[in-house]
C-alpha cells in the first residue's frame, strides 16, 4: 500500500471510528453534561498527520447526524479541527494533549446552552464550559492515553 493510499484509509478509519463511537455513544455525546468517547481518538495527531482530516471528518458527520443544528455543525466541526491542528503542531509537548480540552471547553461550551435551549444566568456558560472541558478531559485522559500507549505496545506506533 502507498503512503498517499495509506493516509487516506488511516483517515476514513479514524473519521469512521470517530462518528460511529457518537452515535453508538449518542446519550454521552449529545448532551451539556457530556462525555464525547470519541474524543479520546483526538490524541492521534500527535502520532499521524492524517488524523487532523479523520477527525473534522468525524465530527462533521456526527454532528450533522446530532440534536443541535447547524451551530453544532459548524462550530463543533471547527473546534475538533482547530483542536487537531494544534495537538499536531504541539504534538513533541505535553501541550498537545490539553489542546482538545481548551479549545473544545471554550468553543462547544460557549454555544451548548444556547442551542440546548438553557436558561442563560452569569454562570451558565462559564459552567458549560467547565462541564465540556471535564467530560473532554475524562475522554483525553481515560481514553486517549491509554489508546496511544496500546498503539506503541502493539508496535501500531512508535
Amino acid at each position: 500500500m502507498n503512503v498517499h493510499t495509506r493516509y487516506i484509509a488511516r483517515a476514513a478509519v479514524i473519521a469512521g471510528v470517530y462518528a460511529g463511537l457518537c452515535l453508538l455513544l449518542a446519550p454521552v455525546s449529545y448532551k451539556v453534561l457530556q462525555v464525547r468517547v470519541a474524543e479520546g481518538l483526538t490524541l492521534l495527531p500527535m502520532v499521524w498527520p492524517e488524523a487532523v482530516v479523520g477527525l473534522t471528518l468525524g465530527a462533521l458527520i456526527a454532528n450533522t447526524t446530532g440534536p443541535f443544528g447547524i451551530v453544532d455543525i459548524v462550530f463543533g466541526t471547527a473546534a475538533t479541527a482547530i483542536a487537531a491542528c494544534l495537538t499536531y503542531r504541539y504534538r513533541h509537548s505535553r501541550m498537545a494533549y490539553f489542546f482538545p480540552i481548551l479549545v473544545n471547553g471554550l468553543v462547544v461550551g460557549g454555544y451548548l446552552p444556547f442551542v440546548a435551549n438553557m436558561q442563560i444566568h452569569v454562570w451558565t456558560i462559564p459552567a458549560a464550559m467547565l462541564s465540556v472541558a471535564a467530560g473532554e478531559a475524562v475522554a483525553v485522559f481515560a481514553v486517549g492515553v491509554p489508546l496511544l500507549r496500546a498503539l506503541r505496545r502493539i508496535g501500531v506506533i512508535q
